[in-house]
């Protein structure tokens, strides 16, 4: 799915409005989604500005994908808002993608399916994303890597401003999942593009974002990768055991990157 209409949301009946800071593209403030009397989503805000890689951590059930769906305008939350810069184009890669097998198609039509665009753009895509070679095979071939990729060309045609992307290196192994990061990255700097992305490979998380925000239903804790790490909600989260290991391994990695510099980390109850 590529959206670019604008939205607004709220319980209240605010009138819809437009962020005017021309690097900050999405706002959320106090969202929350509750279903059967339980928050899955409890005061949640954000902030994403051009050419920041935000990456969304927590366990399986705390919300991570509900979040992108309302932020995409999928779900409408209970309570708060998302507010959206004017004319914003999103691209949107989605944790799966369920395909009929009584509908056979070519990678090449399935992107002429999502967005009508010329021929030479779909190509670079293509190029963008290491799946070219791909271009004339049935998505029903393809390997759950490849059909990864292929998912990220489609986020990318109407060259996004933002990219969502639910999950993208499940079905890859380790180091299909590195060169997937490392491209993402590359498009990001290429593009200057802000970057959500849902995530469980934290060391690869350690690695590649800006800033991280840890959510189990709430925001537990929000910061660069080494303030997370050193923070207590992480390891009330993920366990002990987690932490002291994240931990360990950002020690390591540091030693042969530059050092990040440190920031303030909030806690939210």
């Amino acid at each position: 799915m590529v959206t670019s209409a604008p939205f607004f949301m709220s319980v209240s009946m605010a009138q819809s409005s437009h962020l005017t800071n021309s690097d900050l593209l999405l706002a959320a403030e106090d969202l929350c989604v509750i279903r059967q009397g339980r928050h899955l989503l409890d005061r949640v805000s954000m902030r994403i500005h051009r050419g920041e890689h935000i990456t969304l951590i927590g366990p399986n059930g705390a919300g991570k994908t509900l979040l992108l769906k309302v932020l995409l305008g999928i779900v409408p939350p209970d309570g708060g808002m998302v507010q959206r810069r004017a004319g914003l184009r999103v691209g949107y890669m989605p944790q799966r993608l369920h395909l009929s097998p009584l509908m056979p198609m070519t990678v090449d039509y399935f992107l002429q399916l999502a967005f009508p665009v010329e021929q030479t753009t779909r190509v670079e895509v293509l190029e963008l994303t290491d799946t070219l070679a791909l271009r004339h095979r049935s998505l029903h071939e393809l390997s759950g890597g490849e059909m990864q990729r292929v998912l990220l060309a489609r986020a990318l045609l109407r060259e996004p401003d933002l990219l969502l992307l639910d999950e993208p290196g499940q079905n890859m192994d380790v180091s299909s999942q590195l060169a997937l990061y490392e491209r993402v990255r590359q498009i990001q700097h290429a593009r200057g593009c802000g970057v959500l992305m849902v995530s469980h490979d934290l060391h690869f998380v350690m690695r590649q974002t800006d800033q991280v925000l840890c959510l189990y239903h709430h925001i537990c804790c929000s910061g660069r990768p080494q303030e997370i790490i050193e923070n207590r909600a992480f390891a009330d989260v993920f366990g002990p055991r987690i932490a002291e290991v994240m931990g360990y391994y950002h020690h390591q990695h540091s030693h042969t990157h530059e050092h990040v510099s440190p920031h303030d980390c909030r806690e939210h109850q």
